[in-house]
C-alpha cells in the first residue's frame, strides 16, 4: 500500500472512531443499562486500539515494553477486548429477555 492510501486509511479510522467514541460517551451519561455500558466500553476500547496502532505505526510507542514472555499483552488485550465486551453485552440482553 502506498503512503497516501495508508495515510487516508489512518485518518479515516481515527475520524470515524472519534465520532463513534464521542457519541458513546454522550450515551454513557444518559444510560445505566449494563448491556449498553458494555457496548460503550467496547467502543472506547476499540478506539484505544486504533490510537495505539497509529502511535505504534509512527514509532511513538513500542510494543516491546508491554511483552510478557514474548507475547504483546497490550496489543492482545486491545485487539480482543472490544469483541469480548460486545459478547458480554449480548449475553446480558439474552439473559434479561429469557423467560423465567
Amino acid at each position: 500500500m502506498d503512503s497516501a492510501a495508508g495515510f487516508v486509511l489512518i485518518l479515516s479510522r481515527l475520524g470515524v472512531g472519534a465520532i463513534g467514541t464521542f457519541f458513546a460517551i454522550l450515551l454513557w451519561s444518559q444510560i445505566r443499562d449494563a448491556a449498553w455500558v458494555l457496548v460503550i466500553i467496547g467502543t472506547l476500547v476499540a478506539y484505544a486500539e486504533v490510537v495505539y496502532s497509529t502511535l505504534e505505526g509512527f514509532g511513538i510507542v513500542s510494543a516491546e515494553y508491554f511483552n510478557l514472555s514474548g507475547i504483546p499483552v497490550l496489543r492482545l488485550a486491545l485487539a480482543n477486548l472490544p469483541m469480548l465486551l460486545l459478547t458480554c453485552a449480548f449475553i446480558a440482553v439474552i439473559a434479561r429477555r429469557r423467560p423465567r
